[in-house]
């Protein structure tokens, strides 16, 4: 009887550990993606401009900051209500 509950009591720690490590596991990866596109947008200026171009605009720096900044904007607003 105590052999059987021993073994029953480790099954369940080593499948709890299992879930508390894929759980913590999802959220550091999440925070560390967080963190490494807030330092490393997807999208810079350069590229904006690329795409102007090729959308047959032509692109004034004047333009691309103010696209810069309400992209910057809107990850900013995207991070915030996602920690909620």
């Amino acid at each position: 009887m105590g052999e059987t509950m021993a073994t029953w009591l480790a099954i369940l720690l080593i499948i709890l550990a299992l879930i508390i490590g894929l759980v913590g596991g999802f959220f550091l990866a999440r925070k560390y993606m967080m963190d490494y596109l807030k330092k490393n947008p997807p999208i810079n200026e350069e590229m904006l401009r690329m795409m102007m171009m090729q959308m047959g605009q032509k692109p004034s720096q004047k333009k691309i900051n103010q696209m810069m900044t309400m992209m910057n904007k809107n990850m900013d607003q995207n991070m915030k209500s996602s920690k909620k």
